[in-house]
């Protein structure tokens, strides 16, 4: 790798809003880190050198210490100049019908991993006084989630977090965004056991959008953004509405047409 070039992680970079990330910023002459749980990772590498950078790639799980750990090794020492912390899980269906293991497997995978890898390369970039952090949050943190609770609630944590974040760091040289995409066309809904769902079958919005708004947001140092006209006025919304009745309006996006799973 050139050491002269500007060097960017972004995790859960094999498919949707985090392989658009990793495009975004190939684009800009980024050398690339890129992480996923799964082999697709290297394809998703091979197209991304492409764009005439250097990429490396790392199948790790995010949701375990040991995972951060191989990714952090994974950069050899490099200085990271932007971390995009973009690996998330989702899980629908009513809270207590899930599988203990996937319920946990989502706290781990957005908020335990993301935190301990946030923290890492937080301190690195805070000692020498430079760095750019972006967080993929939710509009989805802004509403109880019913019937994809536990995913909104680490999604509320991550958007509560990352302005904290911002706050604490405020004239460090160290800049923390929160990108927050509303529904997207991404393998997640799938994987989410969500296409029974009215959200699950909606339109969404397209991921390089997504990845778009959130990689400039991040460049120019801003707090948080919303991607997306229809998702601002979703969450503008949210934040004046009871919290019972954002409930409600959630259970209508994302209850299993079938009614609840038993």
């Amino acid at each position: 790798m050139d050491q002269t070039r500007s060097y960017a992680i972004v995790t859960g970079a094999s498919t949707g809003i985090g392989f658009e990330l990793a495009r975004r910023a190939a684009e800009e002459g980024f050398d690339l880190l890129i992480v996923a749980d799964e082999p697709e990772i290297e394809q998703a590498a091979t197209q991304l050198r492409q764009s005439g950078v250097a990429v490396d790639a790392v199948q790790a799980d995010l949701a375990t210490t040991e995972g951060v750990e191989k990714l952090l090794a994974a950069t050899r020492g490099r200085q990271v100049d932007a971390l995009l912390a973009n690996a998330g899980r989702g899980l629908g269906h009513a809270f207590l019908e899930q599988d203990w293991n996937e319920i946990r497997r989502v706290i781990d995978t957005n908020v335990t991993g993301t935190v301990y890898l946030v923290h890492k390369v937080g301190q690195m970039m805070r000692a020498r006084g430079q760095g750019r952090i972006l967080i993929t949050g939710s509009i989805a943190g802004f509403m109880p989630g019913s019937f994809q609770n536990v995913y909104n609630g680490t999604k509320a944590f991550l958007n509560s977090f990352s302005l904290g974040l911002r706050e604490e760091l405020k004239d460090s040289g160290v800049t923390v965004t929160c990108l927050m995409p509303g529904a997207t066309e991404t393998p997640f809904f799938e994987r989410a056991h969500m296409m029974d769902t009215p959200v699950g079958e909606a339109k969404k919005d397209d991921p390089a959008m997504v990845a778009r708004v959130g990689f400039d947001a991040m460049m120019k140092g801003e707090g948080d953004v919303v991607s997306g006209l229809k998702n601002k006025v979703m969450s503008a919304v949210a934040n004046v509405l009871p919290a019972g009745l954002t409930a409600k309006a959630h259970r209508g996006m994302s209850e299993p047409k079938g009614g609840q799973q038993h």
